[in-house]
């Protein structure tokens, strides 16, 4: 059984990202923990002191709770899956602290969210909320773009890779899993920055055939051009359904989508990301 943490705002963003999950996962056992972290910045004394017999935890917790149910009780009867099962889970606490605290106590093999928060700035397509996740938690996490629906299965994923970036250890097995379980066609970008031959070309496709074993796969080695350019043109002549990145220290999506020519790319973003952390 798969544990799927789903953050949500209650955005229509986050609401979009938990239906692709639902539907991503359709045929799999999973139980999904829908989590709300209330900031204590939304409430006022006032808020606090409505009611004198009314507990701070009660004042707090207990609307938002109802809220997460309420959303609950909506997605069971738009998705009628006996494989799901939900809990709600609401925290009074930071975001990411209660984050971790979740995967340790519920064992969460990955964490579904949207790309905006709930201030929907078309402009930020990687709101603060979405970068500190991907930064400070160490799971594995799909981010949804806002407005990408759900529309067909998925059949296509792309990896795009730079020079540092290996096709070797956990994380890229946990990737051909993924793969093969989904039958998905492997799209390899290997982006060279500096345009000099190098002997990675052919230990990559030794690497891919001899893990996917004759499964189909499409490989490419761009020289000479930024990552992001390469990334979004391949999106664009290409029909990719998701993304993957392998995340480091000093990572790819430091390098892709943080720093200035990330307002480029991310500002494009075509398709759900799945980012897998390496440590």
């Amino acid at each position: 059984m798969k544990h799927i943490l789903l953050l949500t705002d209650f955005s229509d963003n986050s609401k979009n990202a938990i239906k692709y999950a639902l539907n991503f996962f359709n045929d799999e056992l999973c139980t999904f923990y829908l989590l709300y972290v209330q900031s204590s910045k939304s409430y006022t004394t006032d808020d606090l002191m409505t009611n004198g017999n009314t507990t701070v935890y009660d004042s707090i917790i207990k609307k938002s709770k109802h809220k997460l149910e309420k959303l609950i009780v909506s997605l069971t009867s738009e998705f009628t899956n006996k494989n799901h099962s939900f809990q709600a889970i609401v925290d009074y606490d930071s975001l990411t602290d209660s984050i971790k605290q979740i995967i340790k106590s519920k064992k969460i093999d990955l964490i579904v969210m949207g790309t905006n928060g709930v201030t929907g700035a078309k402009e930020v397509v990687f709101g603060s909320n979405t970068i500190n996740v991907i930064r400070h938690i160490n799971c594995n996490t799909l981010v949804i773009p806002e407005g990408f629906n759900y529309a067909k299965k998925p059949k296509d994923i792309l990896l795009p890779l730079d020079a540092n970036d290996s096709l070797q250890g956990a994380k890229f097995n946990e990737l051909v899993k993924l793969i093969k379980r989904y039958k998905l066609l492997f799209h390899a970008l290997r982006i060279n920055p500096i345009g000099k031959p190098s002997v990675i070309e052919n230990a990559d496709t030794k690497t891919i055939s001899d893990i996917l074993k004759g499964k189909r796969f499409k490989y490419h080695i761009v020289s000479n051009i930024p990552m992001h350019y390469v990334v979004d043109g391949y999106l664009q002549t290409n029909t990719i359904d998701f993304m993957s990145l392998i995340v480091q220290k000093e990572s790819l999506f430091e390098r892709f989508f943080i720093g200035s020519p990330t307002t480029q790319i991310s500002n494009k973003l075509r398709v759900p990301l799945l980012i897998l952390h390496s440590n």
